[in-house]
Order: C-alpha cells, then structure tokens, then sequence
C-alpha cells in the first residue's frame, strides 16, 4: 500500500461526518467531484471500500467505520496541534494591568516594559506601582510583580523569574563620620534603615554559612526605594536588593558594608489569576520576563 495522503483522509473524514458529499464539500470549501475524486483514490490506495453510496444517502462500510473511528481522534490532535503552534495564534493585543513595587517598577520594569511594547505593539500596559499588596481578582489585575510566591489565595499562580541577593550598602560620607563595620556586632554602634516586609533583625550569613543578626532598626520603612534615598543622604547602613543599589555602587554613591555577607536571598515572582486559558497578553509577558530573568541573579555582577 502506498503512502496516504492526508488530504484525501480529511476528505474522508468530512463526507463521514456529513454522511454527505455535496454537505461534506460546502463545509471542505472544494467542488463535490474533487471530493468524490479524493475519496475515491483513498478508496483506491487503501483497496477497501469506505462509504456505500445510493442516490438518497451514504453511509460507511464496515472497514470505513473502522478508519473512521481510529482516524478521527488522531486527525483531531493533529488539527489541535496545528492550531496551537505560536505562529498560528493570534498576536497578543489589548489592555494588560500589572502591579508592581515602586522600587522594582523604577529600577527594572521600566525598561522592560519599554521593550516588551516595542515587540507587542497592539498591546497597552497599564501598571500601578505601589507598596500595598493588591487582590489581583477583585481589583482586576492580569497580574502582580513580587518578592514572595507565597499565595493566600488558591485562585493565583506563582512562577518564578529571578533570585535577588539582599545586601547592606551605606553612603562613603556615612562611613568615613561613623566608621566601617569589620564584623556584624560593629552594627550596635551604627544607625540601620531596614524594610518593613523583614521580621525582626536584619539576617546576615558570612560565606561560609554561619548567620548572624544585625541590632533592630532605626529607620523602618516600607519601600527600599525610600531606603535608597535615605543611605544615599548618609542616614546610616540598610538592607536592599543588590540591582536597586547598582548603579549608586558603579558611581561610587554607595558602597558594599560587610561585603562577607548577605541576607538570606529573596525571589522575584510572576503572579497571575489561575485560568484555564490565560490571555495571550499575560502569557506573553511572562514569558517575556522569564526570557530577561529567567534563571538569572539580579545582583552586582550583571
């Protein structure tokens, strides 16, 4: 037997399903004789005969009953697949509301957004930064940036862009009036600025392990862009995510504290209402994010 052609099978597949030639072409868009033509080289190909036909009805043979029923769930994946190939859909397009953090949104999502609607135009960005955590389904949101995966709401997914080391920086002045910490108990004889979303201390861990806990803070605040500013004005040594302090770092603004060591690592985190079928634009956002960040550290080095 000789290799079939998958157009006479869709042929096949429609005239079985319409249990006519003249409904199975109209719907096929081709001439009832080059369907009738298409089904008979299967017929031919196959050497059985698949439809008996009378001038009132056709119906399947037994042996095209059975092509029928093995064929057509195969023909339908392969339709489905077909379908949902990226270069098949549909370009995103439309509104995308996104929340995110005042300091991530400056720092980071900025230029990101810049090239993300660069490469999508037909989509709009809406984003509200802000330090509050919103509620993505009844403020409706498409999705939120944040430190944490942790959901209290079952209805949200969490997918992981990018690890972000946390890291004590302070201004030169600071230091040179102050003194330059050598070990975490010199921090009792200096002022700390610390982000509110930490509890208690400031976790520090040396390299190789061992933690330590920094005195409680003087300043508390609830925005590391805030803290920026204040250690930028030599209000004392703070707790920031290493990329929000890059570039003070590169023009000599700030400078590492007790470079040995860290806080424990943060995450940054792609949250979205849970669906079925996420839009388009969500997806292609996160995937935009996860091919920016994606298994990367945002930290000094970059």
């Amino acid at each position: 037997m000789e290799t079939i052609d998958l157009s006479q099978l869709s042929l096949f597949m429609a005239v079985a399903e319409a249990a006519s030639f003249s409904r199975a072409a109209q719907r096929a868009g081709v001439s009832k004789s080059s369907l009738s033509r298409g089904v008979a080289r299967l017929e031919r190909d196959l050497g059985q005969q698949l439809f008996y036909r009378t001038t009132r009805r056709v119906s399947l043979t037994a042996a095209g009953a059975a092509l029928f029923e093995r064929a057509a769930p195969q023909l339908a994946a392969l339709r489905q697949a077909i379908r949902t190939l990226p270069e098949h859909e549909k370009p995103p397009s439309g509104a995308l509301r996104i929340s995110a953090p005042n300091d991530l949104g400056v720092s980071v999502l900025a230029s990101i957004a810049a090239r993300f609607c660069a490469r999508y135009p037909d989509v709009r960005l809406d984003i509200e930064l802000t330090t509050r955590r919103v509620d993505l389904v009844a403020e409706r949101f498409d999705a939120a940036l944040r430190a944490t995966g942790r959901l209290e709401d079952s209805s949200l997914v969490a997918r992981k862009l990018s690890t972000v080391k946390m890291q004590l920086f302070a201004s030169p002045g600071y230091l040179a009036q102050r003194g330059v910490p050598r070990r975490p108990s010199d921090l009792t004889d200096h002022d700390l600025v610390q982000f509110r979303g930490l509890r208690g201390p400031i976790p520090l861990c040396a390299g190789n392990g061992a933690g330590r806990r920094a005195p409680a803070a003087r300043i508390l605040v609830d925005d590391f862009a805030f803290i920026r500013e204040v250690l930028r004005s030599g209000g004392g040594i703070g707790l920031l995510p290493s990329f929000l302090a890059r570039e003070d770092v590169l023009s000599g603004i700030l400078v590492r504290v007790l470079p040995r060591y860290v806080a424990a690592q943060s995450a940054l985190f792609f949250i979205h209402p849970a669906a079925r079928h996420v839009p388009a634009a969500v997806r292609a956002f996160r995937d935009f994010l996860l091919e920016l960040l994606g298994d990367r550290r945002l930290d000094l080095r970059e």
